[in-house]
C-alpha cells in the first residue's frame, strides 16, 4: 500500500470515528500472532481511541472454514497467504483488500525446566530417550504444524519422533503444552519464542530451507461492518510502524 494511500484511509478512519462510535472491529487472527498483534492493537488503538480492536485467536484453517460460513469477522489474519486467496477466490472478500503482511519462521523451544538445552544441543535433543512428548500445531488446519512436520522430514527424523508428537489446536496451544511441560519440547513461531511467557525456556531455530516459506497473508471480508476501520488497520500494519512490531517478534518483510 502506498504511503498516499495509507493516509487517506487512516484520515477517513479518523473522520468516521469522530462523527460516531463505530462498531468494534473484529479480527480473526492465526495463533502466532497473539503477542504482536497485542502490541499492534494497542499502538493502533492509541492513534485511533474511537476504534476498539478485537482479536480472537486460532488456527488459520479452522478460521477459514468458518469465514466460507460468513463468521461475523471483519478481518482476516492468516499465517498461510492461501487461505486469503481461496476466499477472494469465492468471492468473500472485499476486492481488491487481500494483502501479505510477513514471512514466519519456526524454532524447537524447551522450558528450562525440562533439562534440554536446545540452544546447545539443537535437533540432537528430539534423539534423546529422555524426550517423550514434542507439541506442534495440527498439521491438517495449521501452517505451522504443517512446517514442522516438513522440518522433521526433511532432517530425517520424522519417522523417529511420529509417535512423540502431540497436537495442539493451533500453535499457541503447542506452546502451553511444552510451558506448561506436558510435553518436553515443541515445534512452534519464532513469534512465540521471543514472547514474555518463552522467557522461562530456550529455542533453537531451524534453518529456512528445511520448511517450505510460512508466507501470512490477509484480506478484509465482503460483510465487514466496519470497512473503513478495517482498511485502516490494514494500512497501519504495512505502514512502519507496523512492520517495526512485527520485526520484534521475529516476522521477516513479505
Amino acid at each position: 500500500m502506498s504511503i498516499l494511500r495509507t493516509t487517506l484511509a487512516l484520515a477517513a478512519l479518523a473522520s468516521a470515528a469522530c462523527a460516531s462510535r463505530p462498531a468494534p472491529l473484529r479480527i480473526a487472527a492465526a495463533a502466532d500472532l497473539q503477542y504482536a498483534l497485542a502490541d499492534i492493537a494497542k499502538a493502533f488503538h492509541q492513534r485511533h481511541p474511537g476504534v476498539r480492536v478485537e482479536p480472537v485467536y486460532g488456527s488459520s484453517g479452522l478460521f477459514y472454514a468458518q469465514l466460507i460460513n460468513h463468521a461475523p469477522f471483519d478481518l482476516f489474519l492468516s499465517a498461510d497467504v492461501e487461505y486469503p486467496r481461496k476466499l477472494a477466490q469465492q468471492g468473500l472478500i472485499l476486492t481488491g483488500s487481500e494483502f501479505t503482511y510477513a514471512e514466519g519462521r519456526i524454532v524447537l523451544w524447551a522450558g528450562n525446566t525440562s533439562g534440554l538445552n536446545v540452544r546447545r544441543i539443537g535437533l540432537d535433543a528430539l534423539r534423546l530417550p529422555a524426550l517423550r512428548h514434542i507439541a506442534i500445531a495440527n498439521p491438517a488446519h495449521a501452517p505451522y504444524g504443517r512446517a514442522a512436520e516438513a522440518a522433521l522430514r526433511s532432517f530425517g527424523l520424522y519417522d523417529a519422533v511420529k509417535d512423540k508428537l502431540v497436537l495442539g489446536e493451533n500453535v499457541s496451544q503447542a506452546f502451553q503444552l511444552a510451558n506448561s511441560g506436558a510435553a518436553d519440547a515443541a515445534i512452534v513461531p519464532l513469534s512465540l519464542a521471543l514472547a514474555p511467557p518463552a522467557t522461562r525456556g530456550a529455542y533453537w531455530e531451524f534453518p529456512s530451507g528445511a520448511y517450505p516459506r510460512i508466507q501470512q497473508g490477509g484480506a478484509i471480508m465482503r460483510w465487514t461492518a466496519n470497512p473503513l476501520a478495517a482498511q485502516g488497520f490494514r494500512a497501519f500494519l504495512l505502514a512502519p510502524e507496523g512492520r517495526v512490531i512485527l520485526k520484534q517478534y521475529g516476522f521477516e518483510d513479505r
